[in-house]
């Protein structure tokens, strides 16, 4: 497995769009350089199975808190 990925090959394995990539690089939310003259977006496969893990994190640390009865943003 190559050490970057491009944006197409991140919205692939997140199941997402190429937009919905983008947006995650651009506003930091998803680690990213840019390579070369053009410009081209590179995420590294460490920070993306990171961020994976992080978001798995997040939904475990949200279903702890709806069993202990606290409400949720979402739920308001």
């Amino acid at each position: 497995m190559p050490r970057f990925l491009t944006l197409t090959d991140v919205a692939e394995e997140l199941q997402v769009s190429m937009a919905q990539a983008r947006a995650l690089v651009r506003s930091g939310e998803l680690p990213a350089i840019q390579i070369g003259g053009r410009g081209q977006w590179r995420v590294e496969q460490v920070k993306l199975d990171e961020y994976i893990e992080d978001l798995y994190a997040q939904a475990a640390a949200k279903a702890e808190a709806r069993k202990a009865g606290v409400p949720q943003a979402e739920d308001v």
